[in-house]
């Protein structure tokens, strides 16, 4: 086996694969472990190996436990452990205990004869001997063992590289189309761009750059399988940090995102600094940064409004582009935007998507009225209310001249009558009669 020309080998895998040396290094000496062991060890021994990467100069050691006889198990206890086992019942070592194997365990009185200061627990190298015929079957058994290896670094290696990228923005190109998923490209391994994931009517073909959002990345068999989506709100998020600065410097925050994908996005922002405006900076000069992120989702049009701790006054500003003049809040989560009667519609949104939006963003139940459905209810219940007061009017009225009445009858009553016959017509008869008490 020609060491040096597996050094030389080893540091060109590391930069080609992007892998540390390192970890090569210790999975080429787990190689040829595994390739000693088959050819000269026994099958419970426990070897490892040294490759020094200067000398290629090779070690090998049996490594073994080193235990007490409080550790092990008696023979009382192996021989119940046995009958368990004849007995189809699930066998358990009690206490901790283990079964003493020659080539695996040492007792701690023979151990300290080798390493004074070891301790019960502790493991112990014990030197083999490297022997001169390890040759052409061991080494291609060492070889195929480091290929194998070094898949499962380079699967290991991705898995740990995009499980940190969970939640941030990957690029990558199209490689397949399937009618369940389409499949990217994006380095170290491949992305699934699941249906359910993807912007409804968007055409994807094979070549494409995309920008994608890593939900989950998973290990598997097969090395890490990563999903990613292009429907995920945080994803416009991300696209504006790449696009606008002021984010990543903390001079601004986006707080919360609405989005139909595919269609029409609301993007709430607040400066966390004075003099920079929130909306301009996400816009940019002519529209350039935000029209960056509108290209990116195959033209998904795009609302920045300006965040305010104030609920009214988000709500009202989530409604745009439609002007709100008042948002009334009332409990449970619920409000009411009073809109100009020609503003309306533009409020709503086709099929109800702007207040839909909005509702989303701001995180309130938004009732729509225009100004003059307003005023209307206003009127409604006014009159109700005008009749009961006209009700309630009436007795107090009979009640002040109650007193007037009774006075106005104890005084003398002028009666006038007509006389019935021939002069009936040209005679009338004053009679003063007196209201008299019985």
């Amino acid at each position: 086996m020609d060491l040096k020309s597996l050094s030389f080998a080893v540091a060109e895998v590391a930069e080609e694969r992007d892998i540390p040396q390192q970890k090569i290094f210790e999975v080429i000496e787990e190689a040829i472990a595994s390739a000693y062991k088959k050819e000269y060890g026994k099958k419970k021994q426990k070897i490892v190996a040294h490759l020094d990467p200067k000398t290629g100069e090779l070690k090998f050691w049996q490594v073994k436990q080193v235990v007490t006889p409080e550790m092990l198990l008696s023979e009382e206890e192996l021989e119940a452990l046995k009958e368990k086992r004849t007995g189809g019942e699930e066998m358990a070592e009690e206490d901790g205990k283990i079964r003493f194997n020659n080539e695996r365990h040492i007792l701690l009185q023979e151990a300290k004869a080798i390493k004074a200061e070891i301790q019960a627990g502790e493991e112990i190298n014990l030197p083999l001997e490297t022997k001169e015929d390890f040759g052409r079957i061991a080494a291609q058994t060492a070889k195929q063992v480091i290929l194998q290896k070094i898949k499962e670094v380079e699967k290991e290696e991705a898995f740990k590289e995009f499980k940190d990228k969970e939640g941030e923005v990957v690029s990558g190109i199209v490689q397949r189309i399937e009618p369940t998923a389409v499949f990217v490209d994006v380095g170290r391994t491949s992305a699934i761009l699941p249906k359910k994931e993807q912007i409804y009517g968007e055409k994807y073909r094979t070549g494409q750059r995309l920008k994608l959002y890593v939900l989950e990345t998973e290990q598997t068999a097969r090395g890490p399988q990563v999903v990613v989506s292009r429907i995920y709100p945080k994803l416009i998020s991300k696209l504006f940090e790449l696009e606008v600065p002021e984010i990543s410097a903390k001079q601004l925050e986006i707080k919360s995102i609405s989005r139909e994908p595919g269609s029409r996005s609301k993007v709430a922002a607040y400066s966390l600094e004075e003099g920079i405006d929130p909306i301009g900076a996400l816009v940019g000069q002519r529209g350039t940064r935000i029209l960056a992120v509108i290209n990116e989702l195959a033209g998904e049009k795009i609302d920045v409004i300006e965040w305010n701790e104030k609920p009214e006054k988000f709500i009202a500003n989530a409604l745009s582009p439609a002007k709100v003049l008042e948002v009334r809040l009332m409990p449970k989560n619920k409000s009411l935007a009073i809109i100009p009667d020609d503003q309306l519609s533009l409020a709503i949104g086709k099929e109800g998507q702007n207040v839909r939006l909005a509702a989303k963003l701001t995180g309130w139940k938004i009732d729509i009225k225009s100004i003059s459905q307003v005023e209307e209810e206003l009127k409604k219940n006014r009159a109700p209310q005008q009749e009961m007061k006209t009700e309630d009017a009436i007795p107090t009225a009979d009640a002040s001249t109650t007193a007037e009445q009774a006075t106005e009858d104890e005084k003398p009553k002028k009666i006038k009558r007509k006389t019935v016959g021939k002069k009936a017509n040209t005679k009338t008869e004053e009679v003063e009669t007196k209201t008299t008490e019985e």
